[in-house]
């Protein structure tokens, strides 16, 4: 099947140099890192390049760059998914650019794949944005509490991270769960746009159907890692018509 590439942009990284290779982007409005300048530039790159932009947002927590859960009640979460969107959505009215997605970042997007609190109050957030669509982790009980409000459902794999047996990702914090080389995200993302098994990293098979996948730019040699995994998926017809 074809499956589109995705981005998380607007984080310090040089985008101009990933965004070619992708198909949609999530930027960050302000909660792990990110203003109205850097939002402004992201939205900008997206439209020169034809990259549908949507919102990256997480948890207040910049120090850890999103990446630890914060103690928060569902009111919190979603008032800071509502404040951080908006922010976005402020700049891109101004700029004339649309948006098309929301997509949670690092630990928040993590817990709302399976935190039927989270996730709730992740979809509550997305009923004030109608008709931007949800990028959730495939296959995770957060798609269907979605569906269910009728939010579109964008499902997504990634290429550069090791999965558990029961469907989510490996933590970070456990070696192995990051694909260092190119090679061996480009294997792992055929594997999913093929609709086959990938190995995960307690010594399982998964089955990931996805709709996008992501390229991670935080990294170093993003360049060459989004390079080889797109042009693995080119060479087998499994991206998009461009």
């Amino acid at each position: 099947m074809a499956l589109e590439l995705n981005a998380d942009i607007g984080e310090g990284w040089d985008d101009g140099r990933l965004l070619p290779y992708v198909q949609r982007a999530s930027i960050a409005c302000g909660g792990h890192v990110g203003d109205a300048a850097s939002m402004a530039r992201a939205l900008e790159l997206c439209a020169r390049l034809g990259v549908k932009a949507g919102a990256h947002p997480s948890f207040p927590d910049r120090e850890n760059f999103g990446r630890a859960t914060l103690a928060a009640s569902a009111a919190d979460i979603e008032r800071w998914v509502v404040e951080q969107v908006a922010a976005l959505q402020a700049v891109a009215a101004q700029a004339g650019i649309p948006l098309f997605h929301v997509k949670p970042h690092g630990a928040l997007y993590n817990l709302a794949a399976h935190d039927a609190s989270v996730g709730h109050a992740l979809v509550a957030a997305m009923g004030g944005f109608p008709g931007l669509a949800l990028i959730a982790l495939a296959g995770s009980p957060l798609v269907q509490l979605a569906q269910a409000r009728s939010i579109a459902v964008l499902e997504e794999a990634f290429a550069d991270r090791r999965y558990l047996a029961d469907g989510r990702l490996a933590p970070r914090s456990r070696p192995g769960a990051v694909i260092e080389d190119g090679d061996g995200a480009a294997a792992q993302a055929r594997r999913i746009a093929r609709g086959e098994a990938v190995a995960t990293l307690d010594g399982g098979r998964l089955l990931v159907r996805a709709d996008t996948l992501c390229l991670h730019g935080d990294r170093d040699a993003a360049e060459r890692y989004a390079r080889t995994v797109h042009a693995a998926l080119q060479a087998d017809g499994l991206l998009p018509p461009a």
